[in-house]
Formats: structure tokens, C-alpha cells, sequence
């Protein structure tokens, strides 16, 4: 049996070639482009999201062709929300996974282009790349991811971000606005990889509750590294949230607080999957993950 880091290791050295061949520019014309898509996805980040994927999607008996196809897409919508949040209209930061931002390293322009074409590659792939799963299937992958990135999920997650800036926020409102900025995407990405498989109702109802509090989790406890931990450690800006004067879970909360709700969203994830037994260790094992990045 595969011990969690060799088999997280392995997806993510598997996702870096996926994505990389996903994104060759077609002709010399577009290399420019190409090579600031690639920036921006390549070489960078955990790939929690993929491994998010892999362990819903063989939770449930899932190809890992199909698996891999559907983690790329999530990687590439992730990576256009980086880009497009750094750039100076919106959080104005400077650095991306520990190297310049996508627009510092290649303009304003050049990165918006990128983060726009990442958005329609990833639709794309799912498209063109999954005729096994069927058009029913398909129709139901693109529905959850449009839904998941869209002014009801993902965006409109980082509009009310951006309109309650130096705003307060009661414990109600940043879980919503949370839910919708970073969670619907995670609980995207088990929910895709649970569609690409074989669930019955039980199991689809199981992910779906993992993925809700792992999607608030990995939030929670952004939060708490924002306000404690060194921009080496993060690879991108410390305290920006506080410079910003965003509402955070650290900040409507004691930091005490935002760490005992992360280990209460962490035992309820756990125990959304537990049934699966030996089949859903890579989920658990990826909240332990997720909840121990503040330790």
C-alpha cells in the first residue's frame, strides 16, 4: 500500500507533465502567450486541488486518465484566479509561489490575457478529452465546474472580498464569502473527481460534505498563516490581508479561535468519509494535510 507523501509525490510529479504538455503553444506566434500560461501553472504550489481530485476519483473507482485531464482543469482555473487576483487592480501583490507575480514577470496585459486563456483551456480539456464518460457525464462535469468558478461561486466569492474591504464581517458573512472564494472550488475538485468514478448516492452525499469542510478548512487556516507565518514559508506576501484591511477569520476571530474552528472542520471532514474506509485514506490523510500547513 502506498504510504500518503510517495503517493502525493507522484501525482504531483504526474500533473507537472500533464499540464505541460496540456499548454505547448501551437505556433511561434502565440509562443509569447504560451510561455505566460506556463509561468503561471508550472512549477509552483502543492497541487492540493488535484490531489483532491485523484483521491475523490479513486475513492470511487475513477480512470486516472480521466482523473488527470479533470485535475489539470482545476489546476488551470486555480492558476487564473492567481493571476488575476494579484495584479494591481485587485490585491496588487508581487509574488506567486515563492517567484514574481505572472504580471510583474510579464505585464499587466500579457497577464490578464493568460489568466483569461487558462479559464477556456480548462473547459476545453474537459471537452475534448472525455468522450469515454459520455455526453451526460461531461454536461454534469461542466456544469459543477462552471457553477463552482462563476458569479455564484468562485468570482462572486472574491467581489464581496473586494467590496468589504476595511469592512467588518460577522462570523456568518466571511463563512459565506469564504465558501464561495476558495471552498467552492476545492469542494469542486472532489466533486469532479467523484463524477469521473462510480458513486452511488451515499458516497456522492459522503464527498460532498468532505469537500464543503475541507474547502472552509483550507481557508481557515490561510487565514491564520497570513497572520503568523513568513512570506518565505508561504511563497507569496504575509500579512497582506492585514495591510488590506480584510475581513479574516483572525480578525473576527482570536487566533485561537480560527485554530480550534480548523480542527473542528478537520474531525468533521474525517468523519464525512470514514465509511469509505481503507478506499477513502488518501481524503483523509489530505485533511490532516491541509490542517497541518498552520503548524
Amino acid at each position: 500500500m502506498t504510504n500518503f507523501s510517495d503517493w502525493a509525490l507522484g501525482i504531483q510529479q504526474r500533473m507537472e507533465g500533464v499540464l505541460s504538455r496540456c499548454l505547448q503553444a501551437p505556433s511561434q506566434d502565440l509562443a509569447g502567450l504560451y510561455e505566460a500560461m506556463r509561468y503561471a501553472v508550472l512549477d509552483g504550489g502543492k497541487r492540493i486541488r488535484s490531489l483532491l481530485v485523484f483521491a475523490a476519483g479513486e475513492s470511487v473507482g475513477a480512470s486516472i486518465d480521466h482523473l488527470e485531464i479533470i485535475a489539470a482543469a482545476v489546476e488551470m482555473i486555480h492558476a487564473y484566479s492567481l493571476v488575476h487576483d494579484d495584479m494591481p487592480e485587485m490585491d496588487n501583490d508581487v509574488l506567486r509561489r515563492g517567484k514574481p507575480a505572472c504580471h510583474v514577470q510579464f505585464g499587466q496585459a500579457m497577464a490578464l490575457l493568460a489568466g483569461d486563456a487558462l479559464q477556456t483551456r480548462a473547459f476545453e480539456l474537459l471537452v475534448n478529452h472525455l468522450a469515454t464518460l459520455g455526453s451526460e457525464r461531461i454536461t454534469l462535469l461542466l456544469r459543477t465546474l462552471t457553477h463552482a468558478v462563476g458569479p455564484d461561486g468562485m468570482v462572486g466569492g472574491q467581489a464581496i472580498d473586494f467590496e468589504h474591504i476595511g469592512q467588518s464581517l460577522n462570523h456568518d458573512q466571511i463563512e459565506r464569502m469564504h465558501q464561495l472564494k476558495t471552498g467552492s472550488l476545492i469542494h469542486a475538485a472532489v466533486m469532479l473527481g467523484g463524477l469521473a468514478g462510480h458513486w452511488d448516492h451515499e458516497q456522492e452525499l459522503m464527498l460532498d460534505i468532505f469537500g464543503k469542510q475541507v474547502g472552509l478548512l483550507f481557508q481557515v487556516v490561510d487565514d491564520v498563516l497570513d497572520a503568523t507565518a513568513s512570506t518565505q514559508m508561504l511563497g507569496k506576501t504575509a500579512g497582506k490581508d492585514a495591510y488590506h484591511h480584510k475581513p479574516t477569520y483572525a480578525t473576527i476571530l482570536t487566533l485561537d479561535a480560527a485554530r480550534r474552528l480548523a480542527m473542528d472542520l478537520h474531525l468533521s471532514a474525517i468523519g464525512s468519509v470514514s465509511p469509505f474506509g481503507q478506499k477513502g485514506r488518501y481524503l483523509a490523510a489530505l485533511a490532516d494535510f491541509i490542517l497541518q500547513r498552520q503548524f
